[in-house]
């Protein structure tokens, strides 16, 4: 089994549309009038969640009719927000069969799918023309790229000239063993985290210029403070990140945000122009 397959099967979770339509029932939605927004406790998979997407938007400078290249999709919760709230034209990829499946339908709910498509597809062999987005976002996905100078590449390629790519990554900041199982690898074996320093170089290798660099450490950490407040005072929400991870999301959250507050890793943003 190759990486990308082990990849693909760690997030795999099986039945998970009807998991997440039972869940929005739960919670008093009309699973066939959905608003975006009635999604984003779990289709927000990444550190800072829905608030970090927002200001992601706000720093790539969308505007309608832009083309936006989501690689990692996972289940559409970022490009049907950029669609949404910024009215451009999003098509996602994502390694894992049904979350492309999953985040179709979802869309279709959302009444977005004249501006959000999703295709299963690699990194590493992007199926688009030279110049064919205007802006490419790589959101918590990473870290589970072993050729990042190969997705880097790729990314270059796809982007028209001056077209901004945006990395938001869990990066390595400090010493220490990460403790698995991670939200996004069971053991390190699919786990490729690297330090801001090697993704600055890749990215200038594959031809980007650094425009801007951001921590969201300190963010992250409050809104998880805010999070756990509002689950010992109400008790779980029906829908959450454990509707896509399972009954192993409180261990592997759990890890991660260990790691962040000893410093170990830390998510970061880096904004880079194609030149």
């Amino acid at each position: 089994m190759t990486t990308e397959e082990d990849v693909a099967r760690h997030y795999s979770r099986g039945a998970l549309e009807r998991t997440i339509l039972d869940a929005l029932r739960n919670a008093g939605k009309d699973i066939d009038r959905l608003q975006p927004s009635d999604l984003s406790a779990a289709d927000e998979f990444h550190l800072g969640w829905r608030a970090a997407t927002a200001e992601l938007a706000n720093d790539l400078a969308l505007s309608p009719g832009m083309r936006l290249l989501d690689i990692g999709s996972g289940i559409g919760g970022p490009a049907r927000y950029f669609a949404e709230q910024h009215g451009v034209n999003v098509i996602g990829v994502d390694l894992t069969e049904e979350f492309v499946a999953v985040a179709t339908a979802l869309t279709a709910r959302c009444g977005l799918a004249d501006r959000v498509s999703f295709v299963r597809a690699s990194a590493l062999s992007l199926p688009f023309a030279d110049g064919a987005f205007e802006r490419a976002t790589l959101i918590h996905v990473g870290m589970n790229i072993d050729d990042k100078a190969g997705a880097m590449r790729e990314i270059h390629r796809v982007l028209g000239q001056d077209g901004i790519f945006a990395v938001y990554d869990v990066m390595v900041m400090g010493d220490g063993e990460l403790p698995y199982p991670m939200p996004w690898a069971e053991t390190p074996a699919t786990s490729f985290v690297e330090t801001p320093d090697a993704y600055r170089q890749l990215l200038e290798d594959a031809g980007f210029a650094i425009e801007a660099e951001r921590n969201r450490r300190e963010m992250v950490l409050e809104l998880n403070r805010q999070m756990r407040e509002d689950v010992a005072r109400n008790g779980p929400p029906p829908l959450g990140l454990h509707t896509v991870m399972g009954a192993a999301a409180p261990v592997r959250v759990g890890n991660l945000m260990a790691a962040l507050s000893a410093g170990t890793v830390a998510p970061i943003q880096m904004l880079a122009r194609k030149r």
